[in-house]
């Protein structure tokens, strides 16, 4: 079972998406509610997720400053980000971001993309 970080300070969308990668045969291997928890909860992590979704609005940390440091400890991990600003869009890709998602989310587009996602990350491994 594949595992995945949520990364949001919206606690009902920490159970809406727990509950939808659980059904989806996903794990969740941690909740971060800002980019300084995530940051910590990641480099924690002795078998770390091979995907996370991050939010972009947060307190303490950004999505965008989060990832730039995440990245930073490991390349391969796919960071798709869910937001409804379409305006960071641009930014997120050119910090290495593997995908960007619209809130409100639509389950079916963010589960291809956390399959897409990890098809990536098993490639990159093979090169």
């Amino acid at each position: 079972m594949e595992k995945i970080l949520i990364v949001d300070d919206e606690p009902a969308l920490h159970y809406f998406l727990k509950r939808i990668l659980n059904l989806s045969g996903f794990e969740v291997a941690g909740i971060a509610e800002n980019g300084d928890e995530a940051i910590k909860m990641f480099k924690s992590f002795s078998d770390r997720p091979k995907v996370i979704l991050m939010d972009h609005r947060m307190p303490e940390k950004s999505g965008i400053e989060a990832t730039k440091v995440i990245l930073e400890i490991d390349k391969r991990v796919k960071i798709i980000f869910l937001s409804a600003d379409v305006n960071i869009k641009e930014e997120v890709y050119s910090i290495g971001a593997f995908s960007f998602t619209t809130k409100p989310l639509k389950v079916k587009y963010l589960i291809e993309e956390i399959k897409r996602a990890l098809k990536s990350y098993k490639f990159s491994l093979s090169n």
